[in-house]
Order: C-alpha cells, then structure tokens, then sequence
C-alpha cells in the first residue's frame, strides 16, 4: 500500500516557506545557502525515485510547473512522468504532464484512494495548508524533515498554531551536509 510522505525543507524555527527562493518571498531561498551535502543529495534523490506520485497545494504545484518541465536528469525526468494530483478550489484544469485536479472537498475521498493503492510513496512537498489537512484527517504517515540550520524568525511554518495533536515516533535521524534529516512516523496511538 502507498504511504502518503510529507517531505520538507524546514528551519529550526520550523518554516517551510519557499526555501528555494522562487516564491519572492523576503526571506525566500534560505535553503540553497546551506550545504546538505551528497548524503542530503542522494536521500532526496532516492526519495523521488521510490515515489509513484505527487500531492501538492496549488502554489507548490504552479511554482514546480513553471521550473521543472525545463529540466532534465534523473530527478527531474521522475518528477516530470509522474502522476501529479494538485488540491485546489480555484483550478479546473491542471497542464503539467501527468496532473489531475483535486477539489478540497475530495481530498479525504482521494487520498484514501491512493493510500490503498499498491506502489511507491505519494510525496507531499510545500503545501502548508494542504499538508495541515492532511493531518487533520489522519492521512499522513510519514514526516521526512530536513532540518537547515537557521532561525528564520517568521514565514509559513509546517505546523499550525492552532492544529490537531499528532503523536509521532522517531525512525530516522542522521546528519548530511550542514543540515540534520529527521525521518518519523505516525504513532499508532495518535494522541
């Protein structure tokens, strides 16, 4: 059965908005001052090619369609074949290779789909709000996390103030690079 994945760059102060810098966020490309070095480089890379699919918000989704269809080497000829399902309320049709729309309101329906489908993990990257849902509705099972070493005192973060408890259990954690990879899984007593 796929494992929904939800896969970050994060601060210590937990922000994960737009690590790359694409998003023209202030503070936006913290991530790439950072060397996560070949361990980071190959964790990532094996991480897509073991994937089936994509589940990103429609921001994360626009910003890898305009970067990615232009690229080319193993980890970008996967992203670019890949399903890709994108949740939003205001898209009705999605023109990346292999991209179908996801209304809000089918999220649980499909991602409950997917989980039960045989085959690679289904990768959550971005998607803030989305990634809350997910938690939400106990559809998360695993958090794969590096951890780049900077405060970045506002942004996005991962988690909402406000959000549901998840009890989480540690399977990983290892350096690579300057940042630390922090791989968990969602306890089976949810608190």
């Amino acid at each position: 059965m796929a494992k929904i994945v939800v896969s970050q760059f994060v601060s210590v102060d937990g922000v994960i908005e737009d690590p790359g810098g694409s998003e023209k966020w202030n503070r936006g490309g913290w991530a790439f001052k950072h060397d996560r070095g070949p361990e980071g480089d190959k964790f990532k890379l094996d991480e897509v090619m073991a994937a089936d699919a994509l589940l990103l918000g429609r921001t994360t989704y626009e910003g890898f369609a305009e970067a990615w269809p232009s690229r080319g080497g193993d980890f970008a000829d996967k992203f670019n074949g890949m399903r890709k399902y994108v949740v939003s309320s205001t898209m009705d049709a999605a023109e990346w290779n292999n991209s179908i729309v996801v209304k809000p309101d089918q999220l649980v329906d499909t991602v409950t789909k997917l989980r039960q489908e045989p085959g690679g993990d289904v990768l959550v990257n971005g998607s803030a709000q989305l990634v809350e849902a997910l938690r939400e509705n106990d559809l998360v099972d695993e958090y794969r996390l590096m951890v780049f070493p900077i405060v970045l005192g506002g942004g996005k973060r991962l988690f909402a103030d406000d959000g549901a408890t998840s009890a989480l259990r540690l399977m990983d954690a290892k350096p690579a690079g300057e940042t630390l990879i922090l791989v968990y899984e969602r306890a089976k007593d949810n608190a």
